[in-house]
């Protein structure tokens, strides 16, 4: 089987799951982009530091010049609630090697605990499963991010070990708990 063109898999897509959507990020998502990467409490368990204003508006614009990338090789879409277009977060899907990709989530801090992060990335899933005909999607999550590890571990991934040293961020060298899932253990689940 071979995975669908980028393009195709994304054409009249709308991925909405009970809580979350997902959409393509806008330049104006700037400000609300800070809320989540300029915040300690949520970039602590990311695998870079807090970003400033400035460096928040150019991960944004970064992301919606690389959505018109063609072929595609990353899904880096925000999250808003379903009845609400304002940004909440960002999940990302980075293609790599064969009908594989990485996955990264994030979340503002006073959204926690409410299930948005499960939602979006169960939809983020069901769109890596079935639009992109992914095999495999791995998640690299710290060692100390029990709540993402919790997600994770819902909606069917797999743990597989430790990835030492994997990322530099607030001035260390920090572990990754690799966890991964494939489209045959997503069908059975889903």
């Amino acid at each position: 089987m071979t995975a669908k063109s980028t393009e195709e898999a994304w054409t009249g897509v709308q991925p909405i799951g009970a809580r979350t959507q997902l959409r393509e990020f806008r330049e104006s998502d700037g400000p609300a982009a800070h809320r989540i990467v300029g915040d300690d409490r949520v970039t602590h368990f990311l695998s870079f530091d807090s970003r400033d204003e400035k460096a928040a508006k150019a991960m944004v614009d970064g992301a919606v010049q690389r959505a018109r990338s063609q072929p595609r090789n990353e899904y880096y879409l925000a999250i808003t609630r379903r009845d609400d277009d304002t940004l909440i977060g960002f999940c990302r899907l980075a293609l790599s090697g064969a009908q594989a990709a990485k996955l990264g989530y994030a979340v503002a801090a006073d959204c926690w605990n409410r299930g948005f992060a499960s939602d979006a990335v169960s939809t983020m899933l069901e769109f890596a499963f079935t639009n992109l005909e992914l095999h495999r999607v791995t998640a690299a999550i710290g060692p100390d991010n029990h709540a993402s590890q919790r997600v994770v571990g819902r909606l069917g991934f797999k743990r597989e070990g430790v990835l030492r040293d994997h990322v530099f961020t607030n001035g260390s060298w920090r572990d990754s708990v690799l966890y991964s899932i494939l489209s045959s253990e997503w069908t059975e689940e889903h």
